[in-house]
């Protein structure tokens, strides 16, 4: 008896998150099965189905696709479990209103084989037919968003948004995409930006949704989860630039102003100048701290990922460096405080206004010293935990977020 001949593997698998999509969802697997076809690949198609209570899981099982039930709620955690669940080596994701022809799967999946990693449509090059995206998501929210998330991810990808994509599965385990909203659609590029994985983009026409009922999208809710994304893992932009920008101007006012006022022309410098110099300093060195803790949390979270800033603090000597960095700020500092009141106590406890702006740098130092001496111990904690993870087996550091 024959031996029946062995299965090729399934080369491509097309992956569609659904919610109640029964006027639409038949339409995209036959045409995502096309498209397969069309390759002259083994392909497959997977329904990750959120929840439905139409007719979306019954209209995929009679078309051949593969359901994978998915319990969380919400736009990335269907996708992360419908990819998940495919077998493919390239997997190419769209919606399921019908505003995406998954018949042009084909441009994605040769992309991939050119030796991409991600490749991304962009509906701004490929045409926005009439009423296909509401004005204010066309000429303010993606413009917006991808234009900021441009420069935190130090990538050229024009679309941050365009929901039709390509991926090989080795490229989605580096990514690590965690996120499981609207926000999964911007975190994977900006995981891929860090990774250093080789991105490209395609033209696609974006067509009017197939739906008579409003999408699941809201534009201010969905729009803020996007931006506080951007905001929470860029973190040389939120915390670094203006960090340093007012512990700059902090550092000038009380170098300037430690010995007493100064008149600039007919400005005078005095005590309230000295005061704001040492909040700015505070402040600034405060945030930067945080930027600091911000870096370590996201090697931790992102395994591969690393930066210089974390490369720095995780040398062998790095929390001792910090720590006798601290303790001299703020032995300095405590001395300075010390001379001015033995010098009080001995004048007999008359005033010393001359005294102040020198006092007020000699407390900043203090503190200075303290959050930077507790503020080390906190890093080298974090750092040490990401290190025993990654020493046990996970990879190591690829790129700079």
């Amino acid at each position: 008896m024959a031996e029946s001949p062995t299965p090729q593997p399934v080369v491509v698998s097309a992956v569609i998150p659904c919610l109640n999509e029964e006027q639409t969802l038949a339409s995209c697997i036959e045409k995502a099965l096309r498209g397969i076809a069309a390759l002259g690949l083994r392909g497959e198609v997977v329904v990750a189905d959120n929840g439905s209570t139409d007719r979306s899981v019954e209209i995929a099982l009679a078309l051949g696709a593969r359901v994978t039930h998915v319990k969380s709620r919400g736009y990335g955690a269907a996708l992360l479990q419908g990819i998940s669940a495919a077998t493919g080596e390239i997997i190419v994701m769209a919606d399921a209103d019908d505003s995406y022809d998954w018949t042009a799967i084909a441009a994605f999946v040769r992309k991939v084989q050119e030796g991409y990693d991600l490749v991304m449509g962009n509906r701004f090059k490929g045409g926005i037919l009439p009423g296909a995206m509401p004005r204010l998501h066309r000429y303010v929210g993606n413009p917006v968003l991808s234009f900021l998330a441009r420069i935190a991810f130090r990538t050229r990808i024009g679309d941050f948004h365009c929901g039709m994509r390509a991926f090989t599965r080795s490229a989605f385990v580096r990514m690590q995409l965690k996120t499981s909203g609207m926000e999964f659609a911007t975190e994977m590029v900006a995981s891929a930006s860090h990774q250093r994985l080789r991105m490209a983009e395609i033209p696609v026409v974006l067509h009017p949704d197939g739906r008579n009922r409003p999408p699941h999208l809201r534009s201010f809710r969905d729009g803020w989860r996007h931006l506080r994304f951007i905001l929470t893992y860029a973190p040389d932009y939120l915390y670094f630039a203006p960090g340093a920008a007012l512990l700059g101007v902090g550092v000038v006012l009380d170098a300037v102003l430690a010995r007493g006022p100064l008149m600039v022309g007919r400005l005078y410098l005095g005590i309230h100048f000295l005061a704001l110099g040492s909040l700015l300093t505070l402040v600034g060195f405060n945030i930067i701290n945080l930027g600091v803790l911000a870096k370590a949390l996201m090697a931790q979270r992102y395994s591969g990922i690393d930066s210089r800033t974390v490369r720095l603090v995780r040398r062998r000597y790095a929390l001792e460096t910090g720590l006798l960095t601290g303790a001299a700020l703020t032995l300095l500092g405590a001395a300075t405080d010390a001379v001015i009141a033995a010098k009080w106590v001995l004048a007999y406890g008359v005033p010393m206004d001359s005294t102040v702006h020198l006092a007020f740098v000699a407390t900043t130092a203090i503190v200075l010293g303290l959050n930077l001496i507790f503020g080390s111990f906190l890093v080298n904690m974090i750092v040490d935990d990401r290190s025993s993870a990654t020493a046990v087996g996970e990879p190591g550091p690829a790129g700079e977020p």
